[in-house]
């Protein structure tokens, strides 16, 4: 079997530095023929000469122009942020299997990335959605009842929302499983980025908002859950490791042997489950009543967000306040009539210019 040739999006990144690490303990599976960073062009030069590439770019324009000169058959999206949307849909143009990690460019660009991409061309990266695509492979689409993503819960788990006023950027930072950038890693502590998922989720496996739940696994072992209409629930379990979601993502729809260290089932374990606290945390809630309006409003939420995030950081907002202008600005918008690139930027600048408003008010 020949090897998979594979370009990596972000690949001086969490997402992008583990498949490489994938990619190295694997030579004759996969070929890296071409890789892309954000800004750090020192680590970039560093990993292109580990792995003799002469394919590079910086930025997200110059990735859309790699995607289509290099010959691939899988594009690992590792990219953070909406910026990413043009990288994924020139990754589907060119017919490689797209392995997504970037969520926030299915999410901005919704009907667009569904409508490019061809069956079976989309491969899930994140835990909780390769989690849900090994397990609805147990069954076929109308067996399907419920989706059920775990959320670990952060760093604030079962704390009440009056709690959480005076929490700083530190606290919000201090993940207690994974290890993530600042975008993230906040948004896990608001549980935004369990929003996202939810949304994410029902643009992969076309299963209505109604029948997408989130539920507190603070082990983070169980990666997510699908519920049959027999009432049997698949769950997919292991310890918390990206590099096996990004093998998957890779060599879909085979597994990579060795990639993860499997659970000790000779030593005692708990996993507890919890309901989610929407009074606490109703990014969630926002965020399905986001994707259920769908068109721009997806968009606008998630550059809302961003902008939030990074006032939070410089200490221009509180941390309950992350969520709030999000909100706010969520009830502003008025979706455009048609959906396509310039309408979503738009939507986007649209959205960052006011909740900088907000925030500066």
């Amino acid at each position: 079997m020949d090897a998979r040739r594979v370009v990596i999006l972000g690949s001086t990144g969490s997402i992008g530095t583990q498949a490489l690490d994938v990619v190295a303990a694997n030579p004759g599976r996969f070929e890296v023929v071409g890789l892309t960073a954000g800004r750090n062009a020192d680590l970039l030069a560093e990993q292109a000469e580990r792995f003799g590439i002469r394919e590079t770019a910086l930025g997200a324009e110059d990735s859309v122009r790699l995607i289509r000169e290099v010959e691939a058959d899988v594009v690992l999206n590792g990219i953070t942020g909406s910026v990413g949307l043009g990288p994924t849909l020139a990754a589907l143009e060119t017919g490689a299997m797209l392995a997504l990690a970037n969520k926030e460019s299915l999410i901005v660009g919704g009907a667009l990335v569904k409508e490019a991409a061809a069956p079976g061309q989309l491969v899930p990266v994140d835990s909780e959605h390769s989690a849900l695509a090994q397990a609805l492979r147990s069954g076929s689409a109308s067996e399907v009842r419920r989706l059920v993503l775990t959320a670990s819960g952060g760093p604030f788990r079962g704390r009440s929302r009056e709690s959480l006023r005076d929490v700083t950027p530190a606290e919000a930072l201090a993940h207690p499983t994974w290890d993530m950038g600042l975008v993230v890693t906040t948004n896990s502590a608001t549980l935004v980025n369990k929003g996202l998922e939810v949304i994410e989720a029902h643009l992969l496996f076309d299963v209505p908002y109604d029948r997408i739940d989130v539920t507190v696994h603070p082990q983070s072992v169980v990666h997510s859950m699908v519920e049959f209409v027999d009432g049997s629930t698949i769950a997919q379990a292991s310890p918390p490791d990206m590099r096996l979601p990004i093998s998957l993502g890779l060599g879909w729809p085979d597994r990579v042997p060795g990639v993860g260290a499997p659970l000790d089932w000779s030593r005692a374990h708990s996993w507890t489950f919890e309901p989610l606290d929407d009074e606490a945390f109703p990014a969630v809630a926002l965020a399905k009543r986001v994707g259920t309006a769908g068109s721009t409003y997806p968009a606008v939420f998630n550059a809302a967000n961003e902008q939030a995030v990074a006032a939070f950081h410089a200490g221009a907002i509180g941390y309950l306040d992350i969520v709030e202008t999000v909100e706010r600005v969520v009830d502003e918008h008025e979706a455009a009539a048609d959906l396509d690139l310039e309408t979503l930027a738009e939507a986007e600048r649209w959205a960052r210019s006011t909740a900088d408003a907000i925030i500066a008010a």
